[in-house]
């Protein structure tokens, strides 16, 4: 419709970059999936009823493997959905090939239950230990290539294209995947070894680093 001076209303602007909302979205909904399957994997025994008072306690102990097991990825999930989480806090865009790195991402998330049960399955098998590191290998790669991508084509926020900043990003997302990969090659010496690199990395990204501190920091500050 033609405004009362006669010309046509103008046209918004086009452009590629949108909000995260549905990225957000459909993330956390697979990662509420993957975190859900893994318990999956413990199945309560089924015992006899006559049996039940002998065997009962034997069967529970042989699903500690697969309590660690499970404990340990819904940890490293956890690692990596607020490593997620923290990443687009930062980035306020996207384009078409933000979307299929991010794709490429979850598709290594949703890959976890099938080499989780096998740890917990096979825990004593350098198989096990090298398909459990592997995906998450490439979920770490995959990261930080999302994390390179957006902060070298303009869709970091504003204020958040400090060489230093990124740099500290860059770092922070690799450690992991290096880490399994060193889990990957210690296998080859000792699986208990390769399964205490697991463990090494959850605590490293559990405590708070330097970066979660400024930005407490400067949170108490605003509110301030």
């Amino acid at each position: 419709m033609p405004n009362e001076d006669n010309t046509l209303p103008r046209a918004k602007p086009v452009t590629d970059f949108h909000g995260n909302e549905r990225i957000v979205a459909l993330s956390d909904g697979v990662f509420a999936i993957v975190i859900t399957l893994l318990v999956l994997e413990i199945k309560v025994p089924e015992i006899p009823h006559d049996l039940v008072a002998k065997e009962l306690s034997h069967a529970v102990i042989e699903l500690v493997p697969k309590m660690i097991a499970h404990a340990i990825s819904f940890v490293v999930l956890g690692i990596y959905w607020i490593s997620h989480h923290n990443t687009f806090m930062h980035i306020k865009r996207h384009d078409r090939v933000l979307l299929w790195l991010n794709i490429l991402f979850l598709m290594c998330v949703a890959s976890m239950p099938f080499p989780t049960g096998l740890l917990s399955e096979y825990p004593n098998e350098r198989i096990s230990v090298i398909a459990y590191a592997l995906p998450l290998v490439f979920a770490g790669i995959s990261m930080d290539v999302m994390w390179w991508y957006a902060s070298t084509h303009n869709l970091l926020d504003e204020g958040k294209n400090d060489k230093n900043f990124i740099a500290f990003v860059h770092r922070r997302n690799l450690a992991a995947p290096i880490a399994y990969l060193l889990a990957i090659g210690t296998s080859f010496l000792s699986l208990t070894l390769a399964k205490f690199v697991f463990i090494f990395v959850a605590l490293y990204y559990i405590f708070p680093n330097p970066l979660d501190r400024k930005r407490h920091q400067l949170s108490r500050n605003l509110d301030q």
